[in-house]
């Protein structure tokens, strides 16, 4: 396979995924700015899942023609939903899960960290492994990917958030943090799918 195609493939990946999630991942930044609502949150987050899912889709119907955008949107959207559920009752909970024991509250953490980064690798895996053969690689490289965008969205905003800040600044704190977690993702999973379907 071509070296053009690959660098191509990569580089139309990485264009579009970056800006499907930085564009979903509004939907949860600005609403999670504005309201508490656990439940309009969660909402947001699956609209996050839906754009980003859309994005993606785009660029792999060039080469998996039969993919459907109904599945890969949708697996990619309730996966969304379930990791955004899983970080606003953490938030919810969080003074009450500070009295429980530290012995049980670290494996509950791990389990729910591994639910979050896995949910959507192993969602859209079900819907991959129909047409790329050994599409498990994907499973591990998304979760490399999402620990990857999170870890710099966390290095970038945690610093910058104060007290008291209004909502615009929190706002765009977020989405700048938001644009670097999308381009860290959309480069490792660009370069796994490259490999999946080239072989490089």
């Amino acid at each position: 396979m071509s070296t053009t195609l690959t660098t191509s493939t990569w580089t139309t990946w990485f264009a579009w995924v970056t800006a499907g999630e930085f564009a979903g991942f509004l939907a949860p930044a600005l609403t999670g700015a504005l309201t508490s609502s656990v439940p309009l949150v969660v909402l947001a987050g699956i609209t996050e899942g839906a754009v980003l899912g859309a994005a993606q889709w785009l660029v792999l119907r060039r080469t998996l023609p039969r993919l459907d955008a109904r599945d890969w949107i949708g697996v990619t959207a309730l996966a969304a939903g379930f990791a955004w559920a899983v970080a606003m009752l953490a938030v919810h909970y969080g003074e009450p899960l500070g009295t429980v024991p530290l012995a049980v509250l670290l494996p509950l953490a791990a389990v729910a960290v591994m639910g979050v980064l896995l949910s959507m690798s192993i969602g859209q895996w079900l819907v991959l492994r129909h047409h790329v053969d050994g599409a498990s690689a994907w499973v591990w490289a998304n979760a490399i990917a999402w620990c990857g965008g999170l870890f710099v969205f966390s290095a970038f905003t945690t610093p910058l958030r104060q007290p008291g800040q209004a909502t615009a600044l929190i706002v765009l704190i977020g989405a700048v943090g938001g644009a670097l977690m999308a381009a860290t993702m959309a480069a490792i999973t660009g370069a796994a799918l490259v490999r999946l379907l080239f072989g490089r």
